[in-house]
């Protein structure tokens, strides 16, 4: 995958600071090379080929199309919508305006949800004690690899090594020894919205960076049984706000013991299928067990008096999700959002050519805003000078913005406005004379964003469902992945059978889908019987 061309590390930590990493030598990060001249210049040309055809430009330059390098198309987009940029620090990235309020419109469903299933949030410190870490063997050894580590501070090396945070849980127990006493303290479920440091060998801007955001949920349970149905609760969560917010097919299933979570007993995962057909991991859920609290000592005392461990969980969702809006639903002219993430669902172009038409068609283009800001969309009129009308056209779609009023004189005339669809282009994409009284504008404005939404939804879904083969063997697993495809098919082999595949394919088992097909099965591996399927692909 694509990666992140940065300064090294060294170059800008302060003299009092020092970080010492658990992972391979930094010269052994994958960072694209810079552009040959040969490269460079086929660029140019093919920028000035984009320039007279005046499509898949934004005001920067051109975006290159999907099918010719997939990577290559989603950097252009990142950059093109203004979405993020590279941080100074190589595997970093600055997460723009733009970028940061999908991240928001994440975090505003998923808070309420949280908070509707009893969960509170609250902040846990980014430092942790490597202690913490070393407790849990199976964590520490799943994470080693990519720690950061603090050495010295103040000027003074530290009497014992500090981790910059990669995952709470260590943290979440020490401090839960100190609340949790009585079965009445349980359930103690609660959430934070942080940063996490994971030293990341290959990076790929939002999918896997140094540096991300995410949400993290903590709870412990009196029972296994509480803390089963907690985690499949918050994977279903997930799930629901992939397919309603986000138009994106994700498939929810259990995740095998190899991919399972470092510590966890079970892990439960959303899957995505990237519009270059490879997987992305977008959600996760862990039934810990009790793997923490016997790490920690995290006891209660049960009703008969009794001193028990707690039965955790943890689940996640991060800034790898804006990854997956733009690679799911990305085309060759730029970003395509779903208006329920979008943080400009309509753009208003007023179109005029003399002094006299543009006060009254920027009047008119006020009055719409005003009655969609009261009707609760997220509006914006785009009334500059500078750029023409057809140049905001070309921009506009390329940020992704799901609907576009165009309002003319002629327009103003007859009080009526264009709507124009990003996800349908040219003019099977636009509705004309659409009133503009306010009660019929915002049914029609609504009902309009209603269907891209659905639209966005429905494309996702069959792309996903027509690359996703059903096999019965391991030579139509292998065969399957060389065409870039998933594959489903019984399992019931082998961890080694399951590495054996990923040495020869370069395919994991993404899940065990919740979904599972009736009937007696055969292991595609092993021949033997096997009551489940599984899903193997190539992924993020």
């Amino acid at each position: 995958m694509g990666a992140l061309r940065l300064p090294c590390l060294s170059h800008i930590l302060h003299s009092s600071t020092s970080v010492a990493l658990r992972s391979p030598s930094l010269n052994l990060f994958r960072f694209p090379p810079k552009l040959s001249a040969s490269v460079a210049s086929n660029l140019s040309t093919q920028r000035q080929v984009s320039k007279v055809k005046d499509t898949n430009k934004d005001k920067d330059g051109f975006i290159t199309p999907r099918s010719e390098d997939f990577n290559a198309w989603y950097l252009d987009v990142i950059a093109s919508a203004e979405l993020a940029d590279y941080g100074p620090v190589r595997g970093t990235m600055v997460i723009r305006p733009y970028g940061y309020a999908i991240w928001e419109a994440i975090q505003e469903y998923l808070n309420v949800k949280f908070k509707e299933t009893g969960h509170s949030n609250m902040y846990f410190p980014q430092f942790i004690p490597y202690s913490f870490i070393e407790k849990e063997a199976s964590h520490v050894e799943g994470f080693s690899p990519e720690l950061a580590l603090v050495t010295i501070g103040g000027g003074k090396e530290l009497e014992e090594k500090l981790v910059v945070r990669p995952t709470s849980e260590t943290i979440v127990n020490h401090m839960f020894t100190q609340w949790i006493h009585s079965y009445r303290d349980l359930p103690l479920m609660v959430n934070q919205w942080a940063n996490v440091t994971r030293w990341e060998m290959r990076t790929k801007p939002f999918v896997r960076t140094l540096e991300f955001l995410w949400q993290e949920g903590h709870t412990a349970h009196a029972t296994p049984e509480e803390a089963e149905e907690e985690a499949l609760q918050m994977i279903a969560i997930y799930e629901k706000f992939s397919y309603e917010q986000t138009a994106i097919p994700v498939i929810a299933g259990r995740k095998s013991r190899a991919e399972t979570f470092a510590g966890a007993s079970r892990t439960y995962t959303i899957e995505a299928m990237m519009g270059d057909r490879k997987a992305l991991q977008a959600g996760t859920s862990h039934n810990l067990g009790q793997n923490f609290s016997q790490a920690f000592g995290t006891q209660f005392t049960d009703e008969s008096g009794q001193r028990q461990h707690v039965w955790q969980t943890s689940w996640a969702i991060s800034t790898r999700f804006v990854g997956g809006i733009i690679m799911t639903h990305g085309d060759d002219t730029g970003l395509m959002l779903p208006p329920r993430i979008a943080p400009v669902q309509v753009i208003i172009v007023p179109i005029w050519k003399t002094e006299e038409e543009k006060t009254g068609v920027l009047n008119a283009a006020a009055s719409v805003e005003r009655v969609l800001k009261g009707a609760g969309f997220k509006v914006k009129i785009d009334n500059s000078d500078q750029k023409t009308p057809g140049w905001k056209f070309n921009f506009w779609e390329m940020k992704g913005v799901p609907l576009r009023i165009e309002i003319g004189p002629r327009d103003v005339s007859s009080g009526t406005l264009v709507l124009s669809r990003r996800d349908i282009p040219g003019k099977q994409g636009k509705v004309y004379g659409v009133s503009m009284e306010p009660s019929t504008l915002e049914v029609e404005v609504r009902q309009k964003l209603d269907d891209i939404q659905s639209a966005l939804l429905e494309r996702a879904t069959a792309f996903r469902d027509s690359n996703i083969v059903d096999v019965s063997s391991y030579d139509e697993l292998k065969a399957a992945i060389c065409e870039g495809k998933w594959a489903r098919g019984p399992w019931s082999a082998s961890d080694a059978d399951e590495l054996k595949v990923k040495e020869e394919t370069g395919a994991t088992i993404r899940c065990f889908p919740f979904e599972q097909p009736p009937g007696p099965k055969q292991c595609l591996m092993t021949g033997s019987p096997a009551n489940e399927v599984v899903i193997f692909a190539k992924s993020y």
